[in-house]
């Protein structure tokens, strides 16, 4: 299950260097995950100041 990124997502930009296979990506309003690319290991969710990363 790939992880997602909610509302909360302040365009920090923390996750985006923590990802693996880099599944994130800067939106228009927040940063996105490719769901297809994700291989759901948390790192990105660990470092969100906001928690607005979690499982899908």
């Amino acid at each position: 299950m790939a992880f997602k990124i909610s509302d909360a997502c302040i365009s920090c930009g923390v996750c985006m260097p923590e990802c693996a296979v880099e599944a994130i990506s800067e939106g228009t309003d927040q940063y996105t995950i490719d769901a297809e690319a994700c291989i759901d290991c948390g790192a990105c969710a660990d470092v969100c100041p906001q928690s607005a990363i979690s499982e899908a």
